[in-house]
């Protein structure tokens, strides 16, 4: 499976109810990560937090 986004860009992250609180919004993609099953999995970074997130593709969309 091939990544969908890049190391740098900016993505739109929507939160998933089931997962721990998060919350939405703009994200800077830090690094990829290996495939969970389907879906390709993206360390991600808000301004806004000091630290970072692991995201699934499906929860990104372009900015």
């Amino acid at each position: 499976m091939k990544h969908k986004f890049v190391v740098g860009e900016n993505v739109y992250f929507t939160a998933s109810n089931v997962a721990r609180p998060a919350a939405s919004g703009i994200y800077e993609v830090i690094r990829l990560l290996p495939t969970d099953g389907q879906d390709c999995q993206y360390r991600i970074k808000s301004s806004s937090e000091t630290f970072e997130r692991v995201a699934k593709e499906s929860q990104l969309t372009v900015c």
